[in-house]
């Protein structure tokens, strides 16, 4: 497979299969797309859609040249003492270093899919025709503007920018948007993963699809015990654990994102017709997996820390550093 910095394959799949018949795609041609995407962003002043693609850009660009290293990279098999040419291994045979690799997978394509979903909602917001349609974009787009923006930004923590934008998406999801409208754009997202839910049919999906189940349970239960406590003055213990929300929150929707792009990869790989589509097919379904068995259930401490306003953080003070 060809590596670009955005490879193009995965590109198409994000937006003709996975995002399909979307207003987003149908108004462009799909060469300009994402330079649309772009430029809408910035000049709709969109800057937690446009903040979400600078760090997915980056992650991408950090994924696909680990991937090139990596096949192009040998080493000893450890069979052997010797050293020949014929006893060398691309590193990419190691099953550790695959983890690496779809780690990285799974991060920027689910992050990508993310970030064109936004687009499309707020392709949606601006330009369907249908009134009712844009408000419920608009709800969707605000509930969802600083996961797309935050979440990619946990994950860069050591840089002080992404640190404090994580932190600054981490409030305003928590402490305004889940809340707006009486949480209408929280309910309105719930009806939307049901769908997807739903049409997980295959014997992994549907796996998939009832872990993501059980955990958009308890998030939501999580999230009224926290208004129950708002509510009731406690805003300073809520908001504490803030990061825990975005951070929970975040890997659920970027489940929600690799449970969509494997419901369309189940269903065209039957129909795959050469070996580079079954193995791309293939690969989209084992960095779902990946996601599904390695990051969703680590939010599980996110749920517990959550569910009892852990005051650890809250109660340290400044002089005992």
């Amino acid at each position: 497979m060809t590596i670009t910095a955005i490879d193009r394959r995965d590109l198409e799949f994000q937006l003709l299969e996975v995002l399909g018949d979307s207003l987003l795609v149908r108004s462009r041609q799909s060469d300009a797309v994402l330079e649309d995407v772009f430029a809408a962003a910035d000049r709709m002043a969109s800057q937690p859609l446009a903040r979400g693609f600078s760090m997915v850009m980056t992650e991408y660009r950090d994924y696909v040249t680990d991937l090139a290293w990596a096949t192009e990279h040998f080493q000893p098999t450890g069979t052997q003492d010797s050293e020949t040419e014929q006893d060398l291994e691309p590193m990419i045979a190691q099953a550790d270093v695959r983890r690496q690799l779809l780690s990285r997978k799974a991060g920027c394509e689910g992050g990508l899919a993310l970030c064109l979903y936004g687009a499309e909602l707020l392709t949606r917001k601006n330009e369907h025709p249908d009134a009712g349609e844009r408000e419920q974009a608009e709800k969707l787009f605000a509930l969802l503007a600083p996961i797309i923006s935050g979440w990619p930004a946990q994950k860069a923590a050591a840089n002080r920018e992404a640190a404090q934008r994580a932190r600054a998406s981490a409030l305003d999801l928590l402490g305004r948007q889940v809340w707006k409208d009486q949480s209408h754009g929280l309910q309105l997202l719930i009806q939307r993963m049901q769908v997807d839910l739903q049409a997980a049919t295959s014997d992994p999906c549907q796996q998939w699809a009832l872990s993501l189940s059980e955990t958009l349970q308890q998030a939501v239960r999580v999230t009224q015990s926290l208004g129950k406590s708002l509510m009731g003055g406690g805003s300073e213990s809520v908001l504490a654990n803030a990061q825990g929300y975005l951070r929970l929150f975040g890997h659920i929707m970027v489940a929600w994102m690799w449970l969509r792009q494997a419901n369309v990869a189940a269903s065209a790989l039957a129909s795959a017709s050469s070996d580079p589509e079954r193995h791309f097919y293939q690969g989209k379904l084992q960095a779902a997996q990946y996601f599904f068995h390695w990051e969703l259930p680590t939010v599980a401490q996110d749920l517990v820390l959550l569910r009892n306003q852990d005051d650890t953080c809250l109660n340290m003070q400044p002089d005992w550093f």
